[in-house]
């Protein structure tokens, strides 16, 4: 049984920072990789960020240059630092993990969002 639990979402002003945090607790065979989504009103789910137990990341178009995401694997432990936020950054944002695909098939697995609103 595995539960994901983010942290750090809430109301900023266009151009303010926000940290999210998400922490899992249950039993892994192995983590392949962390990334955070965030789904928009009335768009649907994307990708935000993505980083590997051996610290590649991938980003986002649109989150380049100021979002950074970090992870601490032992800990089961990701964060995404959210710097210059814009108004279209407001969303709800799930973190995510992928197991290895071995000794079985990958799973993923998701936490139950945190809200971040950008307005002034």
């Amino acid at each position: 049984q595995v539960q994901l639990v983010e942290s750090g979402g809430g109301l900023v002003q266009p151009g303010g920072s926000l940290r999210l945090s998400c922490v899992a607790h249950g039993n892994f065979v192995s983590i392949n990789a962390m990334a955070w989504y965030r789904q928009a009103p009335g768009e649907q789910r994307e990708l935000v960020a993505h980083i590997t137990t051996n610290g590649n990341t991938t980003y986002a178009d649109s989150v380049k240059g100021r979002f950074i995401i970090s992870r601490n694997i032992a800990r089961y432990t990701a964060w995404l630092q959210m710097n210059s936020l814009k108004p279209e950054d407001t969303a709800v944002y799930y973190c995510n993990i992928r197991t290895d695909p071995w000794p079985v098939p990958a799973q993923d697995y998701w936490g139950p969002g945190t809200q971040v609103t950008v307005s002034s």
